[in-house]
């Protein structure tokens, strides 16, 4: 815990270090030694005082010469006549409309009402006929419409109030007019000049910003539509001014019209002088008593499970990490100064979530993952093999097994090609004419012979399921019927194949029943021996005469015997619950390597006494396994003793574990006590022995019980003899 909250501390100073530099880069020099004279916010308002200057005191439109400017076009009178359809369409829709009403009211003996509602009808009746038999009548009314436009706009200008505050004083070049607000003696904070050095101040009848007419600028009535070329008509020259303009120094001061806003910037902008000497001290701090330590980010259980991740799914949590980090770094180190500007506590509860999970979290991320890649792949072969793990590696081999059958995989990737193209066709065909021909003619000549081949292939593919289900059944006397070259028949002939194999499977089966008739044999034989001897040494003891010595002589053998015959029978039985199938595993997640080193422990004794030396290559991670803890014991365990009891003494027995791949691999590999012969097999038959004398205390079940343990893990025991080499490797999947 205490090295989680020092990771999450130093996350956070790391953050604000790079929080500090960025917004310093950015804003250093639009707040260093500045005053909100020169902030973006003084000059956008200062931007749109001469935006609208012009069109409200210095050029405006005039009303009555604007409107007489008015222009109303054929297309503007049809547009306007068939808006709402044609003219039976506007009259039976005005009759519906009114048709309702007019009776309730007769229902109501409302007369009063009902004659309204008939007037108020026919006034609408007769103005519709009017609109479709006079251009006039319509051309009056879209006038009337455009001159509440265009006085809404000149009024929305003229009323348009600034708390600037600007004081000026400008004289029109041309015509010497003066126009003057305020008193532009007073201190200032900004002032400017306009004269033929420095330029005049140009005034337009229209505000910049609203140059672009494609929607017009006021639309107050929907019938009416100002078009930009109608509005630059109706517009005067653009108008040259000489003078100054100013802000009086007033306007900052408590009271003044900009008072707020200097206040404003002012909180900002000490709040970043303070921010930046955070990030100062925090970098001071990372390089004094806050310097990273590895310990911080590499606990055992988290680097554990971090470690089982695919290389390619660690890259992209870093490359994701990375970008979130410096996502939130962009934009929240762009807009701390509105958080010292405009504070609240809504706005500082998001800013303390977001740098958190988007600042601390991801940068504490990071390290945990940079530190543990490096420690990782400092080891040699780690990256080698994460990367033969990868998923990527995977899809490429997938790719490339696709490709194993080089027809399948090409008719797939134009399948997958041709459905592709085909949606973008089917979305295009409905843009334009051309699309729509073409794509009739790619379905026609190319989609739909496609699509027989494929129904085809897939009508025959059927057919080898419902054969293969048959086969699966038992039904083993009827061929697949072979059709054409393609893969598909290669598949049917190899089908065929395995039905061939199946029946010499039959046989074989035939062959096992005679081998449990002799393992029926054996199995009489080995407990015929001690039971045999049991029997005479009770008889011995019933023997009175018998001395102290001999008496102790005979139980120990007894004992001895007996415990020989538990073996057997304990051995037989879970070999014969194996061939059965009823012995159920239960797997978990298991480490390999500590079992391993558990079963030597447990042998320590006897691997003392005799005489041999254990040799042991074990891997320097854990080498975890979903397998059932209690039965591979059993395996280790048997091929332990069974390097005990047979490897010649004065040698070594090596011991190797490992990964490869996917799967654990165990290798016991010892000199023989016994000569071995070169018939491997028969060390795995059940009651089989390495001294044909037959005299040791084992049951000759161990390496029969450890195939079928093996086996039943989907794992693989090999037995392999050189001379009097004897090496057993066992390989088990790790998934």
């Amino acid at each position: 815990m205490k090295n989680k909250l020092l990771l999450l501390t130093w996350a956070a100073l790391v953050t604000i270090v790079l929080m500090a530099a960025l917004s310093l880069n950015r804003q250093g020099s639009n707040i260093i030694g500045k005053d909100f004279s020169d902030s973006d916010d003084m000059k956008w308002r200062l931007d749109e005082f001469y935006d609208v200057i012009g069109p409200s005191v210095l050029n405006p439109i005039d009303l009555e010469e604007a409107k007489k400017k008015i222009t109303v076009s054929d297309r503007e009178i049809e547009e306007h006549r068939t808006r709402y359809g044609t003219l039976a369409d506007q009259l039976a829709n005005i009759h519906d409309q009114y048709a309702q009403r007019i009776d309730d009211a007769r229902a109501a003996s409302n007369v009063l009402l009902k004659d309204t509602l008939i007037e108020e009808r026919d006034m609408k009746l007769e103005d519709i006929r009017k609109n479709f038999e006079e251009d006039n009548h319509v051309e009056a009314k879209i006038r009337k419409e455009k001159e509440k436009v265009l006085e809404g706009y000149l009024n929305e200008i003229a009323n348009k109030s600034y708390s600037l505050h600007v004081a000026y004083e400008l004289k029109n070049v041309e015509t010497g007019e003066t126009f003057s607000y305020g008193d532009i003696s007073k201190p200032a904070v900004y002032k400017k000049k306009f004269n033929a050095n420095s330029d005049y101040l140009k005034a337009s009848s229209l505000p910049g910003r609203y140059s672009d007419w494609q929607t017009p600028y006021v639309n107050y009535y929907e019938d009416a539509h100002v078009s930009d070329e109608e509005m630059t008509a109706l517009s005067n020259p653009v108008q040259s001014f000489e003078g100054i303009v100013i802000v009086p120094k007033t306007a900052f001061e408590k009271g003044g019209a900009m008072y707020a806003q200097y206040k404003d910037f002012n909180r900002g902008k000490y709040g970043m002088y303070a921010f930046w000497t955070l990030g100062l001290l925090a970098l001071i701090a990372l390089f004094t008593v806050m310097k990273f330590k590895k310990e911080w980010v590499t606990e055992p259980s988290l680097v554990a499970r971090y470690a089982y991740v695919k290389i390619d799914v660690k890259a992209m949590l870093m490359l994701l990490t990375v970008l979130m980090l410096f996502g939130f770094i962009d934009r929240y180190s762009s807009s701390v100064m509105n958080f010292f500007m405009y504070q609240s506590l809504g706005r500082w509860g998001e800013w303390v979530i977001a740098f958190f999970f988007g600042g601390m979290l991801m940068t504490a991320l990071i390290a945990f993952q940079l530190v543990n890649s490096i420690e990782r792949y400092k080891k040699d072969g780690a990256l080698e093999a994460d990367f033969k793990d990868s998923y990527m590696l995977r899809f490429v081999n997938a790719l490339q097994e696709v490709f194993l059958k080089r027809s399948i995989g090409v008719q797939t990737f134009i399948l997958l090609i041709g459905f592709f193209l085909a949606g973008i066709g089917f979305v295009a065909m409905f843009m334009t004419g051309m699309f729509f021909v073409m794509y009739a003619f790619c379905v026609m000549f190319l989609g739909l012979p496609a699509l027989y081949i494929f129904m085809r292939r897939s009508a025959y593919l059927n057919r080898i399921i419902v054969a293969t289900e048959k086969m699966a059944a038992g039904q083993l006397s009827e061929d697949i019927k072979v059709q054409g070259r393609s893969p598909l028949a290669d598949h049917a002939k190899n089908l065929n194949n395995l039905r061939e194999g199946v029946r010499a499977s039959m046989t074989e089966q035939a062959k096992s029943e005679r081998l449990k008739t002799e393992l029926i044999t054996n199995v009489s034989h080995d407990l015929r021996t001690p039971l045999t001897s049991i029997i005479t040494y009770t008889d011995l003891l019933k023997d009175e005469t018998i001395t102290p010595e001999e008496r102790s002589k005979y139980v120990d053998i007894l004992d001895k015997k007996s415990q020989r015959l538990k073996t057997l029978i304990e051995d037989l039985f879970e070999v014969s619950k194996m061939a059965s199938g009823n012995l159920e595993l239960h797997k978990q997640r298991v480490d390999l390597m500590q079992l391993l080193q558990q079963a030597l422990a447990e042998h320590a004794e006897e691997i003392a006494d005799s005489g041999l030396d254990f040799r042991s290559t074990l891997p320097e991670d854990m080498l975890v396994a979903y397998v059932d803890g209690q039965r591979w014991w059993r395996v280790l365990d048997n091929l332990i003793v069974n390097a005990i009891k047979y490897a010649l003494p004065g040698t070594r027995v090596y011991l190797t574990l490992r990964k490869v791949g996917e799967s654990a691999e165990f290798v016991v590999k010892n000199i023989t006590k016994y000569e071995l012969g070169e018939n491997v097999d028969e060390l795995f038959e059940r009651f089989k022995r390495a001294d044909t004398s037959r005299h040791t205390d084992g049951s000759g079940l161990g390496l029969a019980i450890a195939q079928s343990i093996v086996d039943m893990h989907h794992g693989n025991m090999k037995i392999e003899l050189d001379g009097d080499l004897f090496k057993v490797t066992v390989t088990v999947p790790t998934k």
